[in-house]
Formats: C-alpha cells, structure tokens, sequence
C-alpha cells in the first residue's frame, strides 16, 4: 500500500507523535510498504531549527526508507498562543498543498496533536477522495483550555464545531487509549468508528542497561538516588511538584535524593530561574537532549516520574514515558491519575501518587530511595507487562490491519481494532 502520514512533528524531534509516527512508519516500510510522511522543519519545542535543517518551501528526505517532505511553516515555540496558531495554521496550509499534489497514497492519515494537521488530513481527504484515518492523541481544544492556554469562549466555541466537523469527515478514527475513545464517545463519535492502538516501546533500544558512569559523573549525580522525568516540560506537565518536592526534601536533611528533569519546552525556563534563585541544589534540570541520549539518561536514574496537573482531562491519558521508563526496567512514580495508574497498578510497575502533591511525591521518592528491593522489583514487573502489552511491532501490525480493513471498507463500517488486551 502508499500510505500518506500527516503530521506536525517527526524526528530528529523526539517527542512522543514524532516517535510514534516514525516507529509505525519504518515498520510497515520493512513490511514493503511505501509509506510519505508530510511534517514540518525540526524545530520543537524552542521554535528554533535543528542543525543541518532550513525552513524552505519543500525539503525532502528518506529516513529508514521513509519518504519525508518537509514543509515550510511559520516557525514559533510551544508557548504562548498567536504565534502558535499561526504555526498550526501554516503548517494545515502548506501540509494540505503537498498532500495534494504527491503521488496518489491508498490512504491519508493525520495525527494530533495539533488539532489543524487533523484538518489538513480532511482537506486531502476531501479533494482527492481518499480513505481518511484521524489519529486523535489530544482531545482539543479541551486540553488547551484544561491548563488554562485558552480562554475566549466564541474562540473555543468555534474550535469546539471544527471538531466535531473533523470527526464528522473521517472514515475512521485510531486513538491511543480507551480514555480517549470514551472522551470521543461523548462528542457522538460512534464507538465503532474508533480503533484503540496505544503508544508502545521499542525493546530493542529501551532494555535494562549499566548506568551511564560517565554521564552520572558529568553531572555530579554519582552515588545518589536520582528521580528523572524525560520528555516535555511543558503547561500540562505540573512540574513546580518537583521544586516544591525538593524544599521539602531539603529541609528533612535528604540531600542523597536529587531530582533530574530532561527535557525542554514552555515552562522549562520558568522552573530553572527559580531553581537558580532559590538556590535548590536537589533539583537538576539539563535541557533537550537528542532522542537517541534517552536511554544514558534513563540508565542513571533510580527512578522516574510521570507526572500531569490535577485535571479531569488528564484521568484519560497514557503518557508513552511510562513505557520507556518500564521497558528500562525502572521503578515509576506515576502523578497521572486514571487510566494511567489503573495501567501501572495493573503491572505492579511503581507507586501512584495524587497529581501535584509534593508529599505524595517525597514520600514515594523517600520510600524507593530507603528500599532499593523495592525499585528492583517494581521494575522488573513493568519491564515484563510492557514488552506483553505494549511493543511497538505488535502494534504497528495492529494498526496496519486498521488501515487494511478501512482501504477496503470506504463507504461501510470499518470493524474496530482494540490494542488493550490486558
């Protein structure tokens, strides 16, 4: 099959879409499948371009046989709100041209976030009268208004139609955890319009390792118990926990405790002026690293947290970091509530704290750092459900069956496919 991929962010950005659309991309690819991603210059979350990348009206690329056309967009971070629309605009404007005019695909999919790559999935779709597959991550604009992104009500009413128009136009629609296909239900989404086909992990790179020495000595972390949170350190995230959490350990005398977080994004410079102003020696924050530094960084750490800001939006979502950080073998403090603690319940893969609880947080950090056992164990249970539930080949099959069943379904009800066996 020619299979055509909408979407707003690709590697080198090493995000949690960028990372599921190349990991299902280069699997069907080796299965003789020719697959075109259409996405933007790498430039998240800063807004500023990777090396080696120039924000021209067409680029191309072929990565691990996947042809990848990259698109001129009106570059902005992930912050603030007019230039960001902006940027998802211009990427539905650019996006949807070069969906039109490369070779005819069997099938278009588009992935959110962002809600306007969804839109110019629909715009393909409708002009060359394609198979259509919407790939919902994010519930939007409900997500944005839930940490408070949003708040002229005609705007998100307007937004509000748009989706609903937007599911409206897909032949079928892939989501990434049964909290969100409930969340869709309730936007009068069929249930048997939407197949459930979670993030996942690839085991071959993401398996219990040394810890990186020289990594840990680079940033003076050696001989202490680290709790690291890798991934995007942005709005939703909630990570003032961690400094609150950090006051407290230092004023209980734990200073064999440091909290390390990897990663960039809207709020990262906000937490680092005021580690640097308060002087919170315990709390480590060292920027976006390249994807493939990930596992070095999650081999030194003792523990890692998950964690999203108390909101009811929030009970529906899997964060894909659970799934590195349990494929690694490591213990998770998980400040998700919902279905992502009914999953890391399930697996006996860490300890469920309340979202934004900072004694939730240096309780469980404490309880793991008294008990190394404990760590070990819980990580060996996370390890064995996630390589059962949750490796990436099994689920780019899945998906693949998907796509099968809607190429040769236009027009009728597509069978939903449901990756949530436990």
């Amino acid at each position: 099959m020619r299979i055509l991929y909408l979407t707003h962010y690709f590697p080198p950005e090493g995000n949690a879409p960028a990372s599921r659309v190349y990991e299902m991309s280069k699997r069907w690819v080796r299965q003789g499948h020719e697959v075109t991603v259409i996405t933007c210059a790498p430039n998240a979350p800063a807004g500023v371009l990777y090396p080696g990348y120039r924000n021209r009206l067409v680029q191309r690329e072929c990565m691990d046989g996947i042809d990848v056309l990259r698109v001129w967009t009106y570059l902005a971070a992930n912050k603030g709100t007019v230039r960001r629309i902006a940027n998802y605009l211009s990427f539905m404007l650019t996006g949807s041209i070069a969906g039109l005019l490369v070779r005819r695909p069997d099938v278009v999919i588009a992935t959110s976030p962002q809600f306007f790559c969804g839109w110019a999935g629909v715009l393909v779709r409708w002009f060359r009268r394609l198979p259509f597959i919407l790939e919902i991550r994010d519930i939007w604009p409900e997500s944005v208004t839930a940490v408070g992104a949003m708040h002229n009500r005609r705007v998100v009413a307007l937004l509000e139609r748009l989706e609903r128009r937007m599911y409206a136009a897909a032949t079928h629609i892939v989501t990434v955890g049964e909290g969100y296909k409930g969340k869709l239900v309730e936007r009068t989404v069929r249930p048997e319009q939407i197949s459930v086909v979670t993030n996942g992990v690839d085991a071959d790179v993401y398996h219990p390792r040394e810890a990186d020495a020289d990594l840990a000595a680079h940033h003076r972390l050696t001989g202490r118990f680290v709790c690291a949170y890798v991934g995007t350190i942005g709005m939703a995230c909630g990570l003032d926990v961690v400094l609150r959490a950090g006051r407290m350990l230092n004023a209980k005398g734990r200073d064999d405790v440091q909290f390390l977080l990897v990663g960039d994004g809207a709020s990262r410079e906000q937490l680092a002026q005021q580690v640097r102003v308060e002087g919170l020696d315990n709390v480590l924050l060292v920027g976006r690293q390249p994807k493939d530094k990930v596992p070095a960084f999650l081999s030194i750490a003792n523990a890692c947290l998950v964690h999203l800001k108390k909101r009811d939006l929030f009970a529906t979502v899997l964060p894909s970091k659970i799934f590195e950080a349990a494929a690694m073998g490591k213990p998770i403090v998980l400040g998700v509530a919902g279905h992502a603690a009914e999953v890391v319940q399930r697996a006996g893969a860490g300890i469920c704290i309340e979202p934004e609880n900072e004694g939730d947080l240096v309780a469980a950090v404490e309880r793991l750092a008294d008990d190394r056992a404990l760590g070990l164990s819980l990580g060996e249970a996370g390890r064995q459900h996630v390589l059962q539930y949750y490796n990436r080949d099994t689920l780019a099959q899945d998906y693949l069956e998907v796509i099968h069943r809607v190429c040769g379904s236009e027009g009728t009800p597509v069978p939903a496919v449901s990756r949530n066996t436990e």
